[in-house]
């Protein structure tokens, strides 16, 4: 009968051929993923998330609102308005507009208007993260597409408030008002930071 390796010490001493048992690897290799294979993986999500975003602002701002203003006569959805829009627009807006036509802009609000933000931001810090190697310049470039997300989002409700009375509020034209230029302003901030990371990205992969 074989001996196990302890009888073998235990007879032998330190002179005993104790034989070597090698486990098995557990690791897989073709589970391994390349740097490279990461990287165009994200570059595939970053792409898909640029294409969304695109459709998402044509079918908001170009199609979906634009539509809207035959239902108020004529004038131009607050969303619309870059520079901005004062309490009497606003309650001449309301007047001009139905119950039916402002639950339709509230519902656009809720859909497609809540959509594009996320999708645009989370595309953007994507772009930004996956071309920029600096964390601190990484961050920097992230506020704009950030704080755009969390601003429109807040437009969709304070343009939906400013116009549920038929006396609007002062204050609260105010805010959607500001809330809109500010969105309008961190839209474009964001291209620019976008277009900046993948500038960064391109010259980092030609001295690599």
């Amino acid at each position: 009968m074989a001996k196990t390796p302890a009888q073998r010490i235990k007879k032998h001493g330190a002179n005993a051929a104790v034989p070597q048992h090698h486990l098995p690897s557990v690791m897989n290799p073709t589970t391994q993923r390349s740097p490279e294979k990461a990287q165009n993986n994200g570059r595939l999500i970053v792409i898909a998330g640029v294409v969304a975003s695109l459709f998402l602002f044509w079918y908001v701002h170009l199609l979906t609102l634009n539509q809207m203003t035959q239902l108020s006569g004529g004038m131009a959805m607050p969303d619309s308005l870059v520079g901005g829009f004062s309490t009497d627009y606003v309650h001449q807006l309301h007047g001009a507009m139905t119950d039916d036509a402002r639950g339709q802009l509230s519902y656009i609000h809720k859909t497609a208007g809540t959509l594009f933000p996320l999708i645009f931001g989370f595309t953007w810090l994507l772009l930004i993260g996956t071309n920029v190697a600096s964390k601190a310049l990484r961050w920097v470039l992230w506020a704009a597409p950030l704080l755009f997300a969390v601003v429109r989002l807040w437009t969709n409700v304070a343009v939906d408030a400013a116009l549920g009375s038929a006396a609007p509020d002062a204050g609260q034209v105010a805010l959607a008002s500001t809330l809109t230029v500010a969105g309008w302003v961190l839209f474009l901030l964001s291209l620019l930071a976008g277009g900046a990371a993948v500038f960064l990205g391109r010259r980092r992969s030609k001295s690599a």
